[in-house]
C-alpha cells in the first residue's frame, strides 16, 4: 500500500464517489485511480466501496473504518511536511487564510500588516467565500486558519475558538427620517424596505429570529453577501441597510450615509477562528492568531488542539 492509493480513496470519498471528478482533481487518469483502489482493497482483503458495474455506489462498513485511518495518515503526512518547513524556514512561508468578505475587508487588514512587519518573509494567501466554504477550506487544508461568524463551530473536523464579539448597525442616507429616532425599534424597521445580508452571512439568522419573535415580517428587498454592496444600494435609495457594525466604524462623519447601532435589537454575534483538528501549526500561525485577539494565546490554542480546551467565554 502507498500514499497514492490513500489519496485516491480519500479524494473519491470527497467527490461523492465520482471517479471522473476525482481524476480531474488529482490530475491523473480514471483507470489509474480505479486500478489503485482495487489493488488496495485486494491487499487489505476488504471492499472499501460497493460497486454497480464499474461505478462506485457507496462506502462499505469496513470502508468507513479504512477512510478514518486514511484521514489520520494523510493528516500526519501533512504535519510532517509542515514540520520540515518550520525547521528549514523558521520565519518564512505562506499563511493561508480562509474568510468572508466582511472579515477580509474590515477586520483583517491591521493584523495582516502586523504579521508582515514581524515576519517579512511570510506571504499571505487570502481565500474568500461563504462561511460554509471557509469551513471546508480549513477542513481540506487549503487554508491554515478560518475566520467567520457562522458554520465553523458546526464542523466537527475543526477546532474553533471565539475571536471577538460584534453587533449590527443600520445604515441610511443622510437626512433619512429614521436618523432622527433616538432608539430604533423592530417596529420602525418592519415598516421600511430593508437591504441586508444573505441568510448564511454575518449574523443574518439573528436578525430573522428577532423579527420572528415579535411576529413581525421584515420587508427585505435585497440580499447581498457583503456590506459594501449593501451600502451601495442604500445610497441609491433602495432601502435601509442592516450591516455589521465594523462595516461602518470608519465611515467619515458628515458623509452621504449615517449609521445607528441596533445591538439592542439583534444581540451579540461572535466571530470565530478555526484550525484543522490535529494539524501542525507553524510559529507564524500562532503569532497571527495572537494578533487577532488578545484573548487568543499560543497556550490556549495548543490546549484546544489537543482537546484540553473546548471553548472560552469572551
Amino acid at each position: 500500500m502507498n500514499l497514492h492509493q490513500f489519496r485516491f480513496v480519500q479524494e473519491a470519498a470527497r467527490r461523492d464517489l465520482n471517479l471522473t471528478e476525482t481524476a480531474k482533481a488529482l490530475f491523473t487518469s480514471q483507470p489509474g485511480i480505479s486500478k489503485a483502489i482495487l489493488e488496495l482493497e485486494a491487499e487489505l482483503g476488504v471492499d472499501i466501496f460497493a460497486r454497480h458495474g464499474k461505478r462506485l455506489r457507496r462506502i462499505t462498513e469496513p470502508g468507513q473504518q479504512v477512510l478514518k485511518c486514511i484521514e489520520v495518515i494523510m493528516r500526519e503526512v501533512g504535519n510532517l511536511k509542515r514540520i520540515g518547513e518550520e525547521f528549514s524556514m523558521q520565519d518564512a512561508g505562506t499563511l493561508s487564510i480562509a474568510t468572508t468578505h466582511s472579515q477580509a475587508r474590515y477586520f483583517l487588514p491591521e493584523p495582516v500588516a502586523q504579521l508582515r512587519k514581524r515576519f517579512p518573509k511570510v506571504n499571505i494567501s487570502l481565500h474568500q467565500g461563504s462561511p460554509e466554504q471557509v469551513a471546508r477550506m480549513v477542513r481540506d487544508e487549503v487554508a491554515d486558519i478560518g475566520i467567520a461568524t457562522e458554520a465553523l463551530a458546526d464542523t466537527p473536523e475543526l477546532v474553533t475558538l471565539p475571536c471577538y464579539e460584534w453587533r449590527h448597525a443600520v445604515v441610511m442616507p443622510a437626512g433619512h427620517p429614521l436618523a432622527q429616532v433616538e432608539r430604533i425599534s423592530l417596529e420602525d424597521l418592519a415598516m421600511l424596505p430593508l437591504v441586508s445580508y444573505h441568510p448564511s452571512f454575518s449574523g443574518r439568522t439573528r436578525v430573522d429570529q428577532a423579527f420572528a419573535t415579535r411576529n413581525l415580517k421584515p420587508n427585505i428587498v435585497l440580499e447581498a453577501i457583503d456590506a459594501d454592496v449593501i451600502k451601495t444600494y442604500v445610497r441609491i435609495g433602495l432601502g435601509v441597510g442592516i450591516v455589521a457594525e465594523i462595516a461602518v466604524r470608519d465611515d467619515p462623519p458628515g458623509g452621504d450615509l449615517v449609521s445607528r447601532p441596533v445591538g439592542h435589537l439583534f444581540g451579540n454575534n461572535v466571530t470565530r477562528i478555526a484550525f484543522k483538528r490535529g494539524a501542525y501549526l507553524r510559529e507564524f500561525v500562532y503569532a497571527f492568531a495572537e494578533m487577532l485577539s488578545d484573548r487568543l494565546s499560543r497556550k490556549l490554542i495548543t490546549g484546544a488542539m489537543v482537546g484540553d480546551v473546548d471553548d472560552y467565554q469572551l
